[in-house]
């Protein structure tokens, strides 16, 4: 849960943002697609659920317009890195945080393997403590998004969850995290650029026929009146 600590007049939030952000990276990449493909809705109860994600509104009003420059949707103020917009969020967006039910996003990773989304460096030892705890905690994920006495996507996705986070909390080193891969959507704007290329190149080689075609039509006139210019006057 997300830990509030009043100072003064201030609220402070102790919820990472950072591995909140992981976890909803990995929520979307390697689980919804596949509940979009069952069309389930996952109940607001789920820890997964968009509403219990602390910072998803902020998250959503960040506009990453270009490699080094990001704007802030809500006052429209430039960065040109994304941790500095994160302060920014922090410090004069932080009334908008709805921090009335406490939910942190950042404390499902364990279960959801942030650490390998985050690229943080692997323990050379595992603790078997530590990954049972994890996999208690995906297990209880498992079973209260999916509930299999939901019907028969629940108790599909119910497994699938099983295998897709679950089995890797082990210290046995034989499972892997996100076994069941990932489904790529379309990008909307990989999609836009797509019929932009098409459309430049239809273009292009319309102008290159006609370029061609006037050029043999301005050749040929030129050898007619060439040949018209050989021939000689009567006399």
């Amino acid at each position: 849960r997300a830990n509030l600590v009043e100072t003064g007049d201030n609220v402070e939030v102790h919820c990472s943002r950072e591995r909140s952000r992981a976890a909803w990276k990995i929520i979307e990449e390697y689980l919804t697609p596949f509940v979009e493909k069952e069309r389930y809705h996952i109940s607001s109860r789920c820890r997964l659920h968009t509403d219990n994600d602390l910072y998803r509104d902020q998250e959503q009003h960040k506009i990453h317009i270009d490699v080094n420059e990001w704007k802030c949707g809500y006052c429209r103020k430039s960065f040109y890195e994304e941790k500095y917009i994160d302060k920014h969020f922090d410090h004069r967006h932080r009334n908008l945080l709805n921090v009335s039910h406490g939910k942190c996003l950042a404390d499902v990773c364990g279960a959801l393997h942030c650490d390998l989304e985050m690229g943080m460096p692997q323990k050379t030892k595992c603790n078997p403590a530590a990954a049972a705890r994890n996999k208690h905690l995906c297990e209880s994920l498992a079973d209260s998004c999916f509930p299999v006495s939901k019907g028969p996507s629940a108790s599909r996705l119910h497994e699938f969850f099983l295998r897709q986070f679950c089995d890797a909390h082990t210290c046995t080193g034989n499972r892997k995290p996100f076994s069941r891969g990932r489904k790529k959507r379309m990008n909307i704007l990989y999609l836009i650029i797509s019929i932009l290329t098409m459309l430049l190149l239809l273009f292009f080689y319309t102008f290159l026929y006609l370029y061609q075609r006037l050029k043999t039509a301005g050749t040929q006139n030129l050898r007619r009146v060439s040949q018209s210019g050989r021939k000689k006057k009567p006399f």
